[in-house]
């Protein structure tokens, strides 16, 4: 374990710091004291690299990530998995707002609540297919835009007679699934998106991120899967095709 005292250090000096221990071979890095240091992980490749922080990461944590695992012991900001690539993120408390923006691959563990437009614009590319497990609520616009990937919102913070999302869910989405334990209010969902019964295949695929989530946050698996689960998705790949002028 390779230990690194970010108190006071200026985010691009942390992000030199890490990278200088990976060219060194240091695959488990610890971080003290951070506190709201922007990149942190920011374009690292290695599969083999852990990140554990101790303290609250600035926005786009893991940011065009393609390998390593972040594990952040406390909240985080913004942007976390910004147009992330591969690896894995878990964040044992609650993200900010935008979450996995442009997500193409990798996994996003969230213990708590997110912010405003979580994976806006999320996307499978290629191979790539990413997944986010959301356990609390989160903001308004989720899945916004979202083209491909699964979403898993758990709900685990709501509270009585309170949405499990904001207003304008799946708004844009024309691609990607999303998955809602309890059910999903319809006024807050997008006119354009609708609620269904997962498949039995789509079951497994929630059973097992589900078992990976309660694994990682030491929470009761078969409590979450007594709640059943809806699956909200696009009318239509071109949600918006009616808006366009035809050619000539």
């Amino acid at each position: 374990m390779y230990e690194i005292d970010a108190k006071g250090v200026y985010y691009k000096n942390l992000n030199e710091k890490i990278r200088e221990a990976i060219k060194n071979h240091q695959k488990d890095i610890v971080l003290n004291d951070v506190c709201g240091q922007y990149y942190i992980g920011c374009g690292l490749d290695d599969k083999d690299v852990k990140i554990t922080i101790n303290g609250v990461p600035g926005n786009d944590l893991g940011a065009f990530m393609n390998g390593p695992t972040i594990i952040v012991n406390d909240d985080a900001q913004d942007g976390v998995g910004n147009t992330m690539n591969g690896g894995r993120i878990v964040v044992y408390g609650s993200a900010g707002d935008v979450l996995a923006y442009s997500m193409r691959g990798g996994k996003i563990f969230v213990e708590k609540d997110v912010g405003y437009r979580a994976c806006i614009h999320m996307k499978a590319y290629k191979q790539m297919n990413p997944t986010v497990v959301i356990g609390g609520c989160s903001g308004a616009f989720m899945g916004e835009y979202m083209a491909g990937g699964t979403l898993i919102l758990l709900g685990l913070t709501k509270k009585k007679n309170k949405p499990i999302s904001g207003v304008y869910l799946a708004t844009g989405m024309h691609g990607g699934k999303i998955f809602i334990r309890g059910g999903v209010d319809k006024h807050l969902l997008w006119s354009e998106a609708v609620v269904v019964e997962p498949d039995e295949s789509e079951m497994k695929k929630i059973a097992s991120e589900v078992k990976e989530f309660c694994n990682l946050f030491k929470i009761d698996y078969n409590m979450i899967m007594e709640e059943e689960f809806v699956k909200v998705v696009p009318k239509s790949t071109r949600p918006y095709g009616h808006l366009y002028i035809p050619g000539p």
